[in-house]
């Protein structure tokens, strides 16, 4: 038996009253060789009813005064209590299925009790991140049951967000690499360049870095095979294709390429044909010469280029006229001025071996040819489309190889530390994408799925803000939608976002609502601590109130996989597994 310390005298609902024996009022006691913490907020007592013992935490206490005569004055102290769950069968249940009654004794708990409290009932695996802030006791997270759900890491910069995020998955690794791999995946999104050194792992057989980069050759490159590439959705997320004009347009682009894939230079002669259907056409339009000009660019084919960019555009005739000869093109095949200065150009055109990007300018600008002489599109709905490719080009040529990816290994960090600001907004996309299309495909029709993939995004916030101004709304849809297609439907093909962030006010409700397990650390601004407050069913309202005022490394944990709501310190990471996230030392630095 452990310690009484009072009996109860008052339940209103679910909120208990005790008043104390006068000599409970120790800040430690030892019983029976056992260590047990006094009472005070937030501390543990357990109720004995009939068989069960109902556990409870102490929220609030105050004194109460009795008038014994009219000198004598008797202080009791009492203390309010909110039950949390019960133990039955010697295992701890989450939950209020029993209260008291009144005079029913209160006993203090014993720090092994409160331990099994917080870490379950024996299904943690010894996965130890930290300790009990109030309790002092190292705390072990039942692993079993969170790293397969979406989880949520929230704080103001310099929480000590970076260090618990680090400090979840180096313990995951530590202690079971051997076991996950070839069974999960794990990928971390680094916006900042924190975890491309030893961080998590250190880098080897189980962890690959992908350090992509815009400013200059060195970086490098993300592998898409080809089917991947060759993609309406990819290309929506690369060039930000609007929804009713520019994807059908695209669409048309990948549908026609796959039709004639398998003929020998099916390109070079869709080019010559196209060519030559505009430069013959009865309805002649003045962007002709400028996309036949684009065209013998793309190839080097500096005879065309040179003559489509003399043509001259006669608007009385509605049609193209020649500066350096004579006569105007006035259409179909036997035309004069067609046979005269550009039948043999045509026919002599070769297609050189292009680049994949490279490949996918020129089938744009034929299938806009191809798409003006049918009368299928206007010009200027989808030249945005085009300029969007030319100025993307380049920065996409460092960033990407079509090839057979290499053998996925256990942990793959892709760094955007030194990508510009527009495609850090793309490149998370197009990897979720990429990895949630193809995890599908490879658990189709196993359920439950016999492996797993991990999504982690650190600084989530770059791209999940529902705030951005630098984006159209469609697009801004697009990318919201894609992610939480992913943390909806997700769970059930075992592929798990960890989302990371200084702002949750900024990520789409959605999303935040769909989070299974939460991390909290200090957070200050009204907004986030209300999305909170509406978002997440377990926490509870003291725990939420500590919110603001954490101490450095101090977290909220809450959620699916925890009985009740707990406030850990997490341990610190040595030194070389700290992710790069220090603050500047000035007295260092300054000396």
């Amino acid at each position: 038996m452990s310690v009484a310390i009072g009996e109860v005298v008052s339940v209103r609902g679910v909120s208990i009253t005790i008043e104390l024996y006068e000599e409970s009022n120790k800040e430690t006691l030892f019983y029976g060789g056992e260590k047990f913490k006094g009472v005070s907020i937030r501390e543990h007592l357990v109720i004995k009813r009939g068989f069960r013992d109902i556990v409870t935490i102490v929220q609030g206490e105050h004194l109460d005064e009795r008038n014994l005569d009219e000198e004598t004055k008797t202080y009791t102290r009492k203390v309010e209590l909110k039950p949390i769950g019960f133990y039955q069968d010697g295992k701890f249940h989450e939950g209020i299925k029993y209260l008291p009654m009144i005079l029913d004794i209160a006993y203090l708990m014993s720090e092994a009790q409160v331990k099994q409290v917080y870490s379950g009932n024996g299904d943690s695996g010894g996965f130890v991140i930290g300790s009990l802030l109030k309790e002092e006791l190292p705390i072990s997270l039942p692993w079993t049951k969170l790293f397969n759900t979406h989880i949520g890491v929230f704080g103001n910069t310099g929480s000590g967000k970076s260090n618990t995020l680090a400090n979840l998955y180096t313990t995951l690794f530590s202690n079971k690499n051997q076991q996950i791999e070839g069974k999960s995946q794990f990928l971390i999104i680094d916006f900042n360049g924190e975890y491309t050194g030893n961080q998590l792992m250190p880098q080897g057989n189980m962890k690959s870095v992908i350090d992509l980069d815009t400013r200059g050759d060195g970086g490098d490159k993300f592998k898409l095979t080809a089917d991947s590439f060759w993609d309406v959705e990819v290309f929506g997320i690369l060039f930000k294709a609007t929804e009713n004009t520019q994807k059908p347009f695209l669409s048309r682009l990948v549908r026609g390429r796959e039709k004639y894939a398998d003929n020998p230079k099916s390109l070079q002669n869709y080019t010559r044909s196209t060519i030559k259907r505009a430069l013959t056409s009865t309805a002649a339009k003045k962007e002709f010469a400028e996309l036949i000009e684009q065209i013998a660019n793309i190839i080097n084919y500096e005879e065309l280029a040179v003559k489509a960019r003399s043509l001259g555009w006669y608007a009385q005739k509605s049609n193209l006229y020649i500066n350096w000869g004579d006569g105007h093109l006035n259409g179909g095949e036997d035309d004069k001025a067609y046979q005269k200065y550009f039948a043999d150009i045509v026919d002599e055109l070769v297609v050189p071996d292009l680049a994949y990007f490279d490949e996918l300018l020129l089938r744009l600008n034929l299938q806009l040819l191809s798409d003006l002489v049918s009368n299928y599109v206007q010009f200027e709905h989808i030249q945005p489309l085009l300029k969007r490719v030319e100025a993307s080009i380049s920065s996409f040529n460092k960033l990407f190889e079509i090839s057979e990816p290499p053998t996925s290994k256990l942990l793959t960090v892709v760094s955007l530390r030194k990508c510009n600001q527009e495609v850090k907004k793309v490149i998370p996309l197009l990897i979720a994408k990429f990895y949630y299309e193809k995890h599908k495909n490879d658990i189709v029709d196993i359920s439950p799925p016999n492996k797993t993939f991990h999504l982690i995004i650190d600084e989530a916030h770059n791209v999940l803000s529902m705030q951005s101004a630098r984006e159209s709304e469609s697009w801004k849809d697009y990318r919201i939608e894609l992610f939480e297609e992913i943390i909806k439907e997700g769970r059930k093909f075992g592929f798990y976002l960890t989302l990371s962030s200084q702002r949750p006010a900024d990520i789409s409700p959605t999303i935040m609502s769909q989070l299974h397990n939460f991390f909290i650390h200090r957070l200050v601004n009204d907004r986030d601590i209300l999305l909170l407050e509406n978002t997440i069913s377990t926490l509870d309202s003291h725990s939420r109130s500590l919110i603001p005022n954490l101490a450095r490394g101090c977290a909220v944990i809450t959620g699916t996989s925890f009985e009740i709501p707990m406030v850990v310190q997490f341990n610190q990471l040595p030194l070389e597994h700290q992710p790069d996230s220090d603050d500047v030392n000035l007295k260092e630095l300054w000396n």
